[in-house]
């Protein structure tokens, strides 16, 4: 038997929230955000987002010394030559960047095996963190929602009001499709993204639509970061007997043994073997990828990842 993997369907009543009620859920929901992703970029994120994604100088401004823990990429070696010691080059700072956050939202995103748009919550709350923290930076900041195909481009732009349309676009739009393009949804990026800007692809990257071409060309481009949101399920596969499961890009339905310990080995495997694919394609695009798991805390991973990324500048990587 091949197992495939599925999502858990939501509850039911998850289903029937009336337009009221669930328009004021949503201001809640936003508000919520905002006020714990602020907390967190005055706390910790502030820093270290502008040491790791401070823009790229734009005009040459003076040489000095080198001291340790400078980018080696900035030797300037005709004078470090003349002098006999190494010296580095100064450029005016270009502090404005454009961040852009290209968001999946078909339906895998939006069932999981927490409950209705347990993952899609996820993905707005990460949003939130980095966007406060390019607004603290000065940076514009733009939205692109996928799921099939492009659905709606936000552009980039400043100020409060803008960062929390942003939040609430990706919590209450609406798909017009149930599946996933990640390479149509680059592509797009590719051709209306003008300048460099800064790129983070937020998806579960549940579905295997080919995209790894269109990913090495976007990250040839722009400094593209991928985010991978990892429901429970997609983790590991729990035994509690027969489980109702449903593939949510296609709507079939199976009903699944989870207490045979065959059938999870199966689910592990495929579960594996789309990691590893994953990362292959990283890993040939040139970009190097974060994992959030959506029932926990995404400060964390995201810290992490900047003190990755702060050892390699350190490196000249």
């Amino acid at each position: 038997m091949r197992l495939r993997l599925f999502s858990a369907p939501p509850a039911p009543e998850a289903r029937t929230t009336g337009g009221e009620e669930r328009a004021l859920e949503i201001l809640r929901d936003v508000r919520r955000i905002e006020i714990q992703s602020k907390r967190l970029v005055h706390d910790l994120f502030s820093g270290q987002y502008h040491a790791v994604f401070k823009g790229r100088g734009i005009e040459f401004a003076d040489v000095r010394e080198y001291v340790p823990g400078d980018d080696v990429r900035g030797i300037d070696w005709n004078v470090t030559a003349r002098m006999d010691r190494p010296f580095v080059k100064q450029f005016h700072e270009e502090r404005e960047r454009t961040v852009v956050f290209l968001v999946d939202l078909s339906r895998s995103m939006r069932i999981g095996s927490r409950g209705a748009e347990a993952v899609t919550s996820a993905a707005a709350r990460v949003a939130a963190l980095l966007a406060f923290s390019a607004a603290a930076n000065q940076d514009k900041v733009g939205l692109l929602l996928f799921s099939e195909a492009p659905e709606r481009w936000v552009p980039p732009r400043k100020g409060r009001s803008h960062l929390l349309r942003i939040i609430r676009d990706i919590l209450v739009h609406q798909p017009a499709a149930r599946g996933t393009s990640i390479r149509l949804a680059l592509e797009h990026a590719t051709r209306i993204l003008r300048r460099r800007s800064l790129v983070f692809l937020v998806s579960d990257f549940l579905q295997d639509d080919a995209y790894g071409p269109a990913l090495a060309i976007a990250a040839r481009k722009h400094e593209l970061i991928p985010i991978v949101l990892l429901d429970p399920l997609t983790l590991r596969l729990e035994s509690a007997r027969l489980v109702d499961f449903e593939d949510p890009e296609t709507g079939e339905r199976r009903v699944v043994d989870t207490s045979d310990a065959r059938t999870r080995r199966e689910h592990e495997a495929i579960l594996q073997e789309r990691r590893e694919r994953r990362a292959m394609r990283f890993r040939d695009a040139g970009v190097s990828g974060i994992e959030i798991p959506v029932d926990g805390d995404p400060s964390e991973p995201l810290m992490a990842y900047f003190r990755r990324r702060e050892r390699w500048r350190a490196a000249g990587r």
